[in-house]
């Protein structure tokens, strides 16, 4: 095998150059996860939006919540099994809606997708509305999990991402930790 054959032969192996802080993030971030830091940076790397036609779910989600709620959609990210690449044969794709704090959170909501149900790839798209949490606001749970594994689908002005990076920064320094109870993992925040 000559040099050249080699050189176009994948190793598998893979070295980033990456500063410090972003090296602890990710760190910090495959322990909540539970795997490598090799594997933590694989899987978000393989992240499942790898084609054009693996987006047009993403817009028409977007789509249909921009004409529900117009200025009042303040982000969408898709999270979960599916965000994960870890999806079994009962999957869904969960789907955060974040809107305006004006707009009530109500069962209404729900029922309006519930009626014409949105399909991505073939799963069921459970969709979960929520307002972004103020500054001072304390967040854990479904906030964690989006902000590890989230993908953001729209996000206006940048507010969804800001609060998310913000999020992650307090899982990075141990101030938001996932626990496991009787096998059931869950976030809590630390002093």
């Amino acid at each position: 095998m000559t040099a050249n054959a080699r050189e176009d032969q994948p190793s598998g192996r893979f070295l980033l150059r990456i500063a410090p802080s972003l090296h602890a993030l990710l760190r910090r971030a495959a322990a909540v996860a539970g795997v490598s830091l090799n594997e933590y940076c694989a899987r978000k790397l393989a992240a499942p939006l790898g084609s054009l036609a693996d987006l047009e779910p993403a817009v028409e989600a977007v789509r249909r919540a921009a004409d529900q709620f117009g200025e009042g959609l303040v982000g969408l990210a898709a999270f979960g099994s599916w965000a994960r690449d870890e999806l079994t044969a009962a999957s869904d794709v969960d789907l955060l809606v974040v809107v305006d704090a004006r707009i009530p959170l109500t069962r209404e909501l729900y029922r309006v997708w519930d009626r014409a149900p949105l399909a991505w790839a073939g799963r069921r798209v459970e969709q979960h509305f929520v307002h972004l949490p103020g500054a001072e606001e304390r967040v854990a749970g479904l906030w964690a999990e989006v902000a590890l594994d989230g993908i953001v689908l729209f996000d206006r002005g940048l507010a969804l991402s800001a609060r998310l990076a913000r999020v992650r920064r307090d899982i990075a320094d141990g101030r938001l930790v996932r626990r496991s109870l009787h096998g059931q993992p869950y976030w809590k925040e630390v002093a």
